[in-house]
Order: C-alpha cells, then structure tokens, then sequence
C-alpha cells in the first residue's frame, strides 16, 4: 500500500523486536516491563512525520533511540513515556523524519580526498559566479598553487548555457595555473597551467591523447584514459588537507541527509589516498558511514594487484562499523572498464580477476555503460557462475543506462545487482544523439523492478555528477534534465516512495545491510533524517531544495541546523 492510505492507518507502537536476532531477550523483556522503567531512550523525536519505509508503507509520529539502535516508533504519546531524566528530546513541529539516505555509486573518498584544494562548481547557477570562484582562489592561494575545478558541473547548469573560455579564465587567474575538467571528455588548462605541463603547442597535447576543440578555444577534448592520465600529474594534496577535506566533503553530504556511502574505487584514487577516511574513523569523527571497493591500479596485473591490496585492508562485514571494506570495483580491470570492445586477452585478465574474487567471496561493482556490449561482461559473470555461484556475493554493474530487458533477465538470473544514478540529468543531449530511440525506457527501472532485479540509486558524483540526493529522487521521479528535457516515458517514472526506498534499504542490499539500515523499525541502526520540507508532498521543482535540519547516524548526531531553544530543541528531559 502507498503512503496516501497509510497516513490514514493508526499507528501501533512497535518496539524492538526479533530483527536482529540478539534484539529477541530484549523483546522479551519489554513486553513483561513498562517501557519507560525497562528501556529510557538516549533520544526521542516527537511531533513528527516518521516515514518508516516498513513493509506496511507507515507513518508514525515519533521515534525512540537508546545507544546505536531504534527502540520504538510509534504515536508522541507513546515515544514520550520513553523520556529519562537523561534524555535528549527534539519536538520537529511535524517535520518529517526519512531513513538516512544511503548513495550506492559515490565517489566521496576521491572526492574528499582533494575537496579542501579544489574548486567547487557543484550547483553554481552562472558561469559568472563560477569564474569567480576561480578568480577568488587565484587571489587567496600562495602563488603558483594550481586551481582544479575537477568536474561535478555541466554548462546545462549555467544560465549562459555555455562552458568559460581561455580568455575568461585566463584573466581570472592570469599568474596561477588552472584545470578545469567536464566529465571525462573535456580539459581546459589557462596559459599558465598549459606551460606548466610544457604543453607549448597542440602536438603536444595530441601526443598524450588530446585535440583541440574547434568552437571553443581553450578546451581540448580526450578519453577518459587521457583525461584520467592528465589529471594524475596535478599535485597531489597533503594529508592535513585530505583530511579536512574528507571531513567537510561528508559532513556536507550529512546535510542533505546522507548517512551511508557506497564508494567504487574507480580513477584518480590510489591506496593511499584512503588513509584520510581511515584516521577519522580511528578519531571517531566520521559523519557518514563508509563502505568502499578497491580498484586495480595499474594496466596489465589486475588480480596480483588486487590481492596484494587485499592483504593490506581489514575486510569486515559488521553493519555498525563506519568504515569497511566491501570488495573489488568499479574498475576491476583496465582492459574491461567500460570498454565496448574488449580483446581476448582484456577478457581472460578480468576473469581470472572476478574468478579469483569468488573465491574470495568478494563483492564485485563493475562500470558500465552501454547495453549493445554489455554482453562481454554478462559472459564472463555467467562462466564465473558455473564454478561458483555469485548470487549471494552482491555483484553489480553500475550505470548503464540503457539496459534492455533482456541484460536484466541475465543479470537477475545470476543474483546480480543494478547500481542506477541520474548520470543523464546531465548528459542526455549527447545521449539522445546516440540512442534517441532507447531514451523513453533510460533507465528502465520501473521494468527492472518489476522483474526483481536489486536497484540501488546514487548520484556517481563527483566528477560527473551533482552530489544532491534530493536531484537525484527528483530525476527518478519526473525524468527532468538540467535544461527541462523529459526524459523516460511516464511507465518508467518511480512515486516518490519507490525512489526513496531505492536511495535507502534498495542501496543497502548492496552493502549486505538491507536488514540493518534503509527503514525506520525497532532494532535497526538509528541512521535518519528531519527534513526541511515534506519528501513525499512537495512540488517535484522544490525537491532539490530539501536539505535535513538534523541527521543521526546510530544514534550520534553528525549534523544539526535546529536552534537549541524554542519548542524545537527542547534539551534534556
């Protein structure tokens, strides 16, 4: 049943009970004890719309929190009685209060790793703005310090609906080197920078895979090999900065409600590049949770190199931990990543990689695009099938977009999982220049629901995408790009309760949580958010706005925009 009938519905106090398992005495304990005697909370939420995402579809007015877990969901009267002396109590005035939205394809560890020495343009209205966000750092960095904008932006996004020219970055840092990247296609260095990689003249560029642009002087266009290869020569930041950055980059996806990240490795990212989240883990100061793959890093020794890096990583299951280890991805190997026409040798390197991950029991995440060659990978999972079954190691294959029914049967046959992000928010004009006919059913995620195949749904930020959840629910919904296109016809579209579901117990699967995280139900990990605005009612135009005013993360508040007077923040009880 959807969320209209179930506002409607009465709401029965639920407790902690059978889920997870160690929870069962405690059960037992509370239905022979008064609640508030057996089990005071460590915090309550009241006057609130709990949008629980149980099987039942229910709404609930309030919650209850003792140490890491949920203890009750019910009426306000109800959650009240669990008040201690000892207590903190937060009366939302309606608000409503969601799962802590779970990323599934995110790139945050690469992403906070350089977020403190970058420059943002992640949801810059117009390019006049953004070039002086160039401007301003050129003025503020000690000279010589180069300025990236490492992607996460579309001119679509720009009210001038174009990208900045040579002549305009040029004169907003005329002494500082400057690398502006668009997706992984796009370059544009200024004078300074171009000198500073001795680029002096286009040949050389061509020679490590650039050409320059006709229509815009400045930019020169590349694969993502090259693109990838250019961007390793920036300089990489200190671990001060990779730790501040990792800090502010997930405490700022905190504020749009995200408590949980599924990180795939992928370009740019090095082992070493993970000691930032590592020792804000060891300091207790993480503000979301953190399940990561591991990439090969090098072309040519995939499984050697992923088993020397395994060796090297604490790999643990435990749903509560912060950090852990998840497995192998999004690029497993170079020679099939994303790779439309693989060699034989590209294809017995990747399975001697997955075939040796099964073995593991690991988890595999895949990079995909395009559905007319997925069939290499499909071949490969099935052979790995028939020696070791996957189905219970949630594999996955991420993005692609236009997948066919028939990609979605192998793949629900095999077990195998479905990562989808709003990557064509962004992108579409050139998809619809290559598949217009496939773009009514891209993605086809109500049809791949519909045949029980496990979706997952995230952002793919930050290089190619916007990091706003709520963008992405929006995009699921109505199928708008940045410039208003529709895209999907109306029988692929999700409800709003599809979407979040997706984004939080859909997302979870895939990190072996769905019993743990992604629903408001006694027992479960406390991870949640209070929203600015109603998820589930308001104008699908206001959806990108929604930020959380607070956000727990078993049961800690990792971030906070209530006052702390009023009827809002009402301290201890």
């Amino acid at each position: 049943s959807g969320f209209a009938s179930a506002q409607h519905r009465p709401t029965t106090m639920a407790f902690v009970g059978s889920r997870p398992m160690y929870a069962a005495a405690l059960f037992a304990f509370l239905a022979l004890t008064p609640p508030a005697a057996a089990q005071p909370a460590d915090t309550i939420i009241t006057n609130a719309k709990v949008v629980t995402l149980d099987d039942r579809s229910s709404i609930a007015q309030a919650i209850a929190i003792r140490g890491e877990r949920i203890l009750a969901v019910g009426s306000t009267v109800e959650i009240q009685a669990f008040a201690g002396p000892k207590t903190s109590a937060f009366d939302v005035e309606g608000r409503t209060v969601i799962p802590g939205l779970i990323d599934s394809h995110i790139h945050a560890i690469r992403a906070g790793h350089r977020a403190a020495t970058e420059v943002s343009w992640v949801g810059i209205p117009t390019l006049t703005l953004a070039i002086e966000k160039v401007a301003a750092a050129a003025r503020e960095n000690p000279p010589g310090t180069w300025i990236v904008v490492g992607g996460g932006w579309t001119p679509g996004q720009f009210e001038e609906r174009r990208r900045p020219t040579l002549a305009e970055i040029d004169a907003a840092s005329p002494r500082a080197p400057v690398y502006i990247q668009l997706f992984y296609r796009a370059v544009m260095l200024n004078t300074v920078g171009a000198r500073r990689f001795s680029f002096d003249d286009n040949d050389q560029l061509a020679a490590v895979g650039f050409k320059p642009e006709d229509k815009l002087a400045g930019w020169f266009t590349g694969d993502s090999r090259a693109v990838t290869e250019l961007f390793d020569r920036l300089p990489a930041p200190q671990l001060a900065d990779s730790e501040r950055g990792t800090y502010a980059y997930l405490a700022t996806l905190a504020g749009f409600g995200v408590t949980g990240v599924l990180d795939p490795g992928g370009h740019n990212i090095h082992l070493r590049d993970y000691a930032a989240v590592q020792n804000l883990t060891r300091e207790k100061s993480l503000p979301v949770r953190v399940v990561y793959s591991l990439s090969a890093p090098f072309r040519g020794s995939a499984p050697d190199d992923l088993k020397y890096m395994l060796a090297s990583t604490s790999m643990q299951r435990d749903p509560s931990a912060l950090v852990r280890f998840n497995g192998i991805g999004e690029r497993v190997t170079w020679g099939m990543f994303n790779n439309d026409n693989p060699s034989d040798a590209d294809k017995r390197e990747f399975l001697d990689a997955a075939r040796w991950a099964a073995q593991q029991g690991l988890t595999v995440t895949v990079h995909w695009n395009n559905d007319h060659s997925v069939h290499h990978l499909l071949e490969i999972f099935e052979q790995v099938n028939t020696e070791r079954p996957i189905r219970d190691l949630r594999w996955s294959i991420a993005h692609l977009h236009d997948a066919t029914p028939a990609s979605l049967t192998r793949m629900n046959a095999l077990g195998v999982g479905w990562l989808v992000q709003n990557g064509l928010y962004f992108a579409t004009p050139a998809f619809l220049t290559q598949r217009a006919n496939r773009i009514n059913a891209s993605p086809p995620i109500k049809t791949a629901l519909a045949m029980g195949v496990q979706v997952g749904a995230g952002t793919d930020a930050n290089r190619v995408m916007d990091h706003n959840p709520f963008l992405s629910l929006r995009w699921m919904t109505d199928g708008r790009t940045v410039e208003g296109l529709p895209t999907r016809a109306p029988p692929e579209f999700l409800t709003r309760e599809e979407a979040l579901r997706l984004y939080t117990r859909g997302s979870a699967w895939f990190t072996f949580d769905e019993a743990e995280r992604g629903t408001l139900e006694p027992g479960r990990l406390a991870d949640l958010a209070v929203l600015t605005a109603d998820y589930l009612t308001v104008p699908a135009t206001d959806l990108p706005a929604i930020r959380s005013v607070l956000t727990l993360v078993g049961g800690n508040i990792v971030h906070r925009a209530l006052p702390r007077h009023g009827h809002i923040w009402t301290g201890r009880h």
